[in-house]
C-alpha cells in the first residue's frame, strides 16, 4: 500500500532519527575542535620545553667553555712558575723530584 501521504508514527520515527544524527554529528565536531586545541597546546608546551632544554645546554655549553679556557691558563701559569723555578734553583728542583719520585715508589709498592 502506497500512500502520498506519510504514516505519522514513521515521520516521527524520521524526524527522531534526524535530530539523533545531527545531535551526534554536533557532538562529534566539539570534540574534535577540543581533541585539536588539546593537540595544539601540547604542541605549543613541548615547544616552549624544548626551546628552554635548548637555552639550558647552550648556558650550560658556555659554561664548559669558560671553565676549560680558566683550567688551561691556569696550567698554563703553573707550568710557567715551574720552568721559572726549575731555571732558577736547578738542584732543589731535581732533589724534589727525587723525593717525590721515591715517595710515589713506596706508596705504590704496597
Amino acid at each position: 500500500m502506497n500512500s502520498e501521504v506519510g504514516n505519522p508514527s514513521e515521520d516521527r520515527i524520521h524526524a527522531a532519527a534526524e535530530r539523533a544524527k545531527q545531535t551526534e554529528s554536533a557532538a562529534v565536531k566539539r570534540t574534535a575542535e577540543r581533541v585539536e586545541h588539546g593537540l595544539h597546546r601540547a604542541t605549543d608546551v613541548g615547544a616552549d620545553v624544548a626551546a628552554s632544554v635548548n637555552d639550558k645546554a647552550a648556558e650550560m655549553a658556555a659554561r664548559g667553555r669558560e671553565a676549560t679556557e680558566k683550567l688551561r691558563a691556569q696550567a698554563g701559569d703553573l707550568f710557567d712558575k715551574t720552568r721559572d723555578f726549575v731555571r732558577e734553583k736547578p738542584g732543589q728542583a731535581v732533589l724534589i723530584a727525587v723525593a717525590a719520585g721515591w715517595l710515589l715508589g713506596r706508596l705504590t709498592r704496597r
